[in-house]
């Protein structure tokens, strides 16, 4: 980690039970977390919006099992390595102008003794289309949590979102979205580039899980949305 900052492990784990006479499942996540926010780069605190994300997937994780999934921004990258556990072949991307980041995803699967065949770790910079982009496999989904953090980068974001779901046109992308003001919209980026978004509500989230998401909303309001190509 980089000079003056503390880093931690942390463990998310997911349960359910999916009938009152069946055994319950269990799965645990370990992820790196530098503990003060005020001191981390975004890729490397664990914002509200991963948990809900990867707690989403976890409720649908039997929908996983051989989907190609890709994470944009990924962060610690919770909810990929999540998916990758529940049988999903992931790439896990972050931007290539952050190699440390990049570094961090790596450190992250081996944590969970992800190989190589469960999970790549690219380096994709949102609005660049690099050969990394252009190479990139099919994709069933697509995943982010908390990427439309900063206004300057949301076209950005919806400009690469848009071309994956153009080579992908059956894909979705799923973002949990931490609202930070009420001035900010993506509607106009949406229309220009053919894109909708639909709410997923949340309200139900963590009931199959016996989980309160209120530990991890932690008093701010988050937002799951879809976004695909208009028909």
């Amino acid at each position: 980690m980089f000079s003056g900052v503390s880093e931690r492990t942390r463990t998310f784990s997911f349960r359910s039970r999916n009938q009152p006479d069946s055994r319950e499942e269990t799965l645990n996540i370990h992820v790196f977390d530098v503990r003060d926010q005020s001191q981390a780069r975004y890729s490397s605190y664990i914002w509200p919006s991963a948990p809900i994300l990867a707690l989403y997937l976890w409720e649908h994780r039997h929908e996983l099992s051989g989907k190609h999934i890709l994470e944009l921004g990924a962060g610690t990258a919770l909810p990929g390595i999540l998916a990758a556990k529940c049988g999903a072949y992931v790439t896990l991307s972050e931007s290539a102008l952050l190699p440390k980041s990049i570094q961090d995803l790596e450190r992250s699967c081996k944590l969970n003794n992800l190989n190589s065949s469960q999970v790549q770790v690219i380096g994709l910079t949102w609005g660049l289309f690099t050969y990394s982009v252009l190479q990139l496999k099919p994709v069933d989904l697509i995943i982010s949590s908390d990427c439309f953090y900063e206004p300057i980068t949301f076209e950005d974001i919806l400009a690469t979102v848009a071309f994956l779901l153009e080579k992908n046109p059956r894909a979705k992308f799923l973002s949990t979205y931490q609202e930070r003001s009420a001035d900010w919209s993506i509607e106009h980026l949406l229309n220009k580039w053919n894109l909708r978004c639909d709410e997923i509500s949340i309200d139900t989230l963590g009931e199959k899980s016996g989980v309160n998401i209120d530990d991890f909303l932690q008093n701010h309001t988050i937002h799951l949305l879809q976004i695909s190509r208009r028909s």
